[in-house]
């Protein structure tokens, strides 16, 4: 099997594009307005079939996130960009914050003294990236 371009074998190649064009998306890479790759520039860069591409760019034009412009391509949709980042907040704190607060709550840490270990975990990080 030829290498695919840092893809990794457990995901599905469509999710990995769809995840690959989103972040570009919600990191300001791909502005709106802007035109995505072609399917077929998609399926060169990773090497992977142009149907595979074309299914995970639709997820995000499913999503909304990507908009068809009839002979001209695909195009980052108007607010894609927040939209992207409220549900990666979201996510984040579903994922992260929740359970944190659950475990602080179990070690009797209160809110004010989670701020404070929170602050001195990033001025540690802060420091050590010096």
């Amino acid at each position: 099997m030829p290498e695919l371009a840092g893809l990794d074998e457990g995901t599905p190649l469509f999710v990995q594009v769809a995840d690959r064009l989103a972040r570009e998306i919600a990191d300001g890479g791909l502005a709106e307005g802007e035109r995505v790759p072609s399917t077929n520039e998609l399926a060169a860069f990773y090497r992977i079939n142009p149907a595979t591409a074309a299914k995970g760019v639709n997820v995000l034009a499913d999503d909304g996130l990507l908009e068809k412009r009839r002979g001209i391509g695909m195009f980052v949709a108007t607010g894609a960009r927040q939209r992207l980042l409220a549900r990666r907040r979201a996510e984040f704190t579903q994922r992260y914050v929740d359970p944190l607060l659950s475990e602080a709550a179990r070690l009797g840490i209160d809110t004010d003294e989670l701020f404070t270990l929170i602050k001195e975990a990033g001025h540690e990080r802060e420091g050590a990236s010096l």
